[in-house]
């Protein structure tokens, strides 16, 4: 008999802990603070932050300028990116070629201009045919148009080690050569947000 006694009293005791819980639990979540959908989807483990030092090593040099980047050039910064891993370079590699075609197109793959056009400049970073870059059609094909810029980046000794704008400069031979200078914050900022997208 005490063992039945003690054996109802268990599951006595069992029942209105599971009772207590059941009806508990979701009260006490009710009261918690509601959880921001969007900073949850943020991180992510899969995608691992970039080294924000890389990107801007040794500082932005004047005044930054900035842009509103709609839908084309987020299409072309990716490119940008994607042609920069292709090419086996490192996330600065990708901020110059950025913050280059922000100052030759404002990210915009550009055809022949007419008589605004420089020249026959084309592209996202306004390369010509008669300078040796390639075809209209090559120049103005992202990926390609990258890679050719990358490709005269390498051939610049030291360039890690300089400001953007002279890397920059180095490569494109530019009338304005301290006008790179200006988008390299942003360009960081893009390459931060779309290097591991």
């Amino acid at each position: 008999m005490n063992t039945t006694i003690l054996r109802k009293s268990v599951l006595g005791i069992a029942g209105l802990a599971f009772a207590g819980g059941v009806f508990a639990g979701p009260v006490t979540e009710a009261h918690a603070n509601p959880v921001d959908a969007k900073s949850v989807a943020v991180v992510q483990a899969d995608k691992p932050g970039v080294d924000k030092g890389k990107l801007i090593p040794h500082g932005v040099q004047g005044k930054q300028s900035r842009i509103d980047v709609g839908d084309e050039q987020t299409k072309n910064v990716k490119a940008i990116i994607a042609a920069t891993k292709k090419s086996g370079m490192d996330e600065r590699a990708a901020v110059v070629a950025i913050a280059t075609s922000l100052q030759e197109s404002k990210l915009e793959n550009l055809g022949h201009l007419g008589e605004r056009n420089d020249f026959d400049s084309q592209g996202l970073f306004q390369q010509r045919p008669s300078s040796g870059w390639g075809t209209v059609e090559q120049i103005t094909d992202p990926e390609y148009s990258t890679m050719a810029f990358l490709k005269g980046l390498k051939q610049v000794d030291g360039w890690k080690d300089m400001p953007l704008t002279e890397a920059a400069q180095t490569v494109q031979v530019s009338a304005y050569p301290d006008h790179y200078a200006q988008w390299e914050q942003q360009a960081a900022d893009l390459v931060a947000k779309h290097w591991n997208s």
